[in-house]
Parts: C-alpha cells; sequence; structure tokens
C-alpha cells in the first residue's frame, strides 16, 4: 500500500502524471545507475585506461532486466549504501575479468549524481511540452476573449473594466517569462559528475579531464567545471523555477475558483454530466480540478524550500544533505507535471459565461466608472476637487443603493460642467476598457 498520494492508485493521477512517475520509477532510476557504470567503461576504454574487451562486456550486462531486484534491495538493507550491491552484482556478471574493471575511479556520488540529472534529462521535454501547449491554449483563450467586458478588481473590490482576453494574457506573458527560465537554466542543470572520492579524480590522474569528457559525451550531459558534490545551487534553481511555475499555476486555478462563485459565475471549470460535486448536494459544481491544482502549488512550494536547505553541505560531501534530493525532487517533478496537464485541460475548456461578466459590470450602479467621470470633471475644476465631488457621490450611491448617474446629475457642482448626456455618455464600460485589446495582441505577438 503506497503511502504517499503520488503513488496511490486512487488518487496519483490527481496529483501527477503517469509520463513523470515512469523517469522516477525504480527501474528507471536501477538503469541510469548503469549507464553511467557502462558509460565510464566505454570512455575509460576509449582512452586505454580499461580494456575494450571488458568495457564492452560490462555495456551488455548493464541493463535493469539483468539484475536481481531483490538482491539489490538486500544489499541496500545490509550495506546501508545504496549502490555497492548492484557494483558486486553487475562485476559478478561480467565475464572473464571485465568485472574487475567496472565503477574504476568513480565514487557513489558520481554515479547518484548523474543518475539523478539524466533522469531529469527525460523529465525536461515534458516540462517543456506541457508548458509550451499550456502557454498556447491560454494564449488562444485570450484572443478568443480579447474584447469581451469585465470588471476589474483590485483588493477584492470592482475597480475599473478590462476584458477577460487581458486577463488571462497577463497569465500568458508569465508563463512565458517561466518558459524563458526553465530553457536558460538547462545547460546548468544537465551537467554529470565524475570527480572521484573528493572530486580531485585522483583516482584516475592525469587522464581524469578526459574521462570525464568522454564519460559526458557517452551520457549527453554538459562536463562540470569542478566536483559539485557539495554545490547543489543548479538544482536549487530548477527547484525554484519548477516552483514560481506551480505558484502561477496556482494563481490562475484561484481565480478561476473566485469567478467561478455563483455569486460572479463569470467563468467555470469544464464540467460534463457525470463530473459529481457533492455526494450529499445534488446541484453542487465544484472546482475540483483547480482546488486540485491549488493543492499542487502548495505542495510544491514547500519542496522549493527544501531544495534550498539541501545547499548547505560540509566539507568535500555530506549525504545528510544529499540524499534529501532523492526526496523532493521525484515528487516536485510529479506534481509540477500534474498541475501543468491538469491546468492545461482546465483552459482547453474552461466555460465563460460573457453574460454574467455584462450583468456583473453594473452591480455597483456605475461606480465602476468614477474614475472616468473624476478625470472629465478634472479638466474644468483640477483633479483634487474632482476627486472630492465625485468621491462624495460614489459614497452616496453605495449607501442609498442608487444608481451612480442619477446622484451625479443631482449635483450642481457636476452639472455645471457635465451634462446628463455627457454622464450616461462617460459610465459606458465599453469606453474605459484602455489598451486591453492591444496589451493582449502584443502578449500573443510575442509568444509566437
Amino acid at each position: 500500500m503506497p503511502v504517499h498520494v503520488i503513488d496511490s492508485l486512487f488518487f496519483r493521477d490527481l496529483y501527477g502524471t503517469a509520463e513523470m512517475r515512469a523517469v522516477f520509477d525504480d527501474l528507471n532510476l536501477l538503469q541510469k545507475w548503469l549507464d553511467f557504470e557502462a558509460g565510464l567503461a566505454r570512455a575509460e576504454a576509449a582512452l586505454g585506461f580499461v580494456p575494450v574487451e571488458a568495457a564492452a562486456e560490462i555495456t551488455r550486462q548493464a541493463h535493469a532486466s539483468h539484475m536481481d531486484i531483490e538482491a539489490i534491495k538486500r544489499g541496500v538493507d545490509e550495506t546501508v549504501h545504496p549502490l555497492v550491491a548492484l557494483i558486486w552484482q553487475l562485476s559478478e556478471r561480467c565475464a572473464g575479468d571485465a568485472g574487475r574493471y567496472v565503477h574504476w575511479g568513480a565514487t557513489t556520488q558520481d554515479v547518484m549524481d548523474t543518475a539523478l540529472i539524466l533522469q531529469l534529462k527525460e523529465a525536461y521535454p515534458l516540462f517543456e511540452t506541457s508548458l509550451s501547449d499550456l502557454i498556447d491554449a491560454a494564449g488562444e483563450l485570450a484572443g478568443k476573449h480579447r474584447d469581451t467586458l469585465m470588471a476589474g478588481r483590485t483588493h477584492g473590490q470592482q475597480a475599473l473594466p478590462i476584458t477577460f482576453g487581458f486577463k488571462v494574457a497577463v497569465w500568458v506573458a508569465e508563463l512565458r517569462r517561466h518558459q524563458e527560465r526553465f530553457a536558460a537554466c538547462k545547460a546548468r542543470v544537465l551537467i554529470g559528475e565524475f570527480g572521484g572520492a573528493v572530486g580531485t579524480l585522483a583516482s584516475v590522474g592525469a587522464d581524469g579531464l578526459a574521462i570525464q569528457a568522454r564519460l559526458m559525451q557517452e551520457l549527453g550531459l554538459n562536463v562540470p567545471e569542478i566536483a559539485w558534490h557539495t554545490a547543489r545551487d543548479h538544482l536549487a534553481e530548477f527547484a525554484s523555477v519548477l516552483g514560481m511555475i506551480t505558484a502561477t499555476l496556482g494563481k490562475i486555478a484561484h481565480e478561476i475558483i473566485l469567478l467561478q462563485k455563483p455569486e460572479f459565475g463569470e467563468v467555470e471549470e469544464p464540467f460534463a454530466m457525470g463530473k459529481v460535486g457533492s455526494s450529499t448536494m445534488p446541484q453542487k459544481r465544484n472546482p475540483m480540478l483547480c482546488e486540485a491544482i491549488m493543492t499542487l502549488s502548495r505542495l510544491t512550494r514547500a519542496q522549493t524550500l527544501i531544495a534550498l536547505d539541501a545547499m548547505n553541505h560540509e566539507h568535500e560531501r555530506d549525504w545528510s544533505s544529499f540524499q534529501m534530493e532523492w526526496a523532493y525532487l521525484p515528487e516536485l517533478c510529479v506534481m509540477t507535471h500534474g498541475a501543468l496537464q491538469m491546468t492545461l485541460r482546465v483552459l482547453r475548456d474552461l466555460h465563460v459565461y460573457p453574460d454574467a461578466m455584462t450583468r456583473n459590470l453594473d452591480v455597483t450602479r456605475g461606480t465602476l466608472l468614477a474614475e472616468r467621470v473624476m478625470l472629465e470633471l478634472g479638466r474644468f475644476v483640477g483633479r483634487q476637487t474632482a476627486h472630492d465631488l465625485i468621491y462624495e457621490a460614489a459614497m452616496e450611491a453605495f449607501e442609498q443603493r442608487r444608481p451612480f448617474a442619477d446622484v451625479l446629475k443631482e449635483r450642481p457642482a457636476i452639472t455645471a460642467h457635465l451634462s446628463a448626456a455627457r454622464i450616461e455618455a462617460l459610465l459606458n464600460p465599453a469606453e474605459y476598457v484602455g489598451l486591453s485589446g492591444v496589451f493582449v495582441d502584443r502578449v500573443r505577438t510575442s509568444s509566437s
């Protein structure tokens, strides 16, 4: 029985995806360890450090399907070491004396670090595709609703008119910045490790740099400038970018939840008959997908803090920090990919209700356009005087629950400069969305 929701038969697809879980599957991790050992043997053979035949035999045996998994597990339990049981078994499987060259010059953390990076190398395209698809879906939504009027809100209160496309375009621009950050850190993240016991490559001497370069070529990873056994900043950067991505996804989900409240009714996450909101209240159409995204956003935020804590190492190696990555990185990757895919599902099929948005434009009885009236009046009496006059009228309209236009028309200090017809015209929200559409176009153009 699993102890974590990302592995739960019932809940795992609310907290992640099968594709990302496969990247961090134990057998895939085992294969990455073996890929390192085989790649190291080939690199050393190419430079005459070990026999070519030995490297070929090590490569032939370095397949997870060849390994006795239970024996490796027993070995880990007995030795309290993550790798020696595998090294022993791989060495024993090799014909002739090839086994004596397994793991030559490497230290366990070289293997563990590089295997983790090889997993992140597999994870990267999954993230890149999902993020790109999400940006495309959000961009399409922004374009579709470029001119769909709605109330813009600040401090939880109606402020000025905007368009729904403008709101979504803000999301698009933010997601695209995450895309740029994720691409920018890729070269720093996908860097292998081969340093030996304390990172100096003393075990292979003068050939160390050549072996290291050849090994990274074999594995398709970047060559480290120096050992990073105790320097985990690139993993913390990776985790931080994922944390920023999920923070944005959580914000988007929360906004949809707010706008889906019946009192707003402006948008709704995807709904189809059969989706049940409550076991006892049949009428409920709850934003369950968005709530799940917010859950993932909060959980992954904690993982980014662990990533920063894992940067704290002693001397030339410190497994008390290093081992934290085995726990937080798979979880962070699985949950982030789950949040991306769920948000993509929401935005692709989001229900948007323009009629409700139009209806809500009038819930403040016209005071939504108070700024516009103030600025127009200010041309005659000055901005501050106009602010005071419109403030008093707006407060009266609010407290007496009266149309703002009626209150404005009753005040001589206002009507001396603004006719009744002009006041009515100034209170048209469609004429005061600023450059909402222009900004939507700008974001969509720069996204393409």
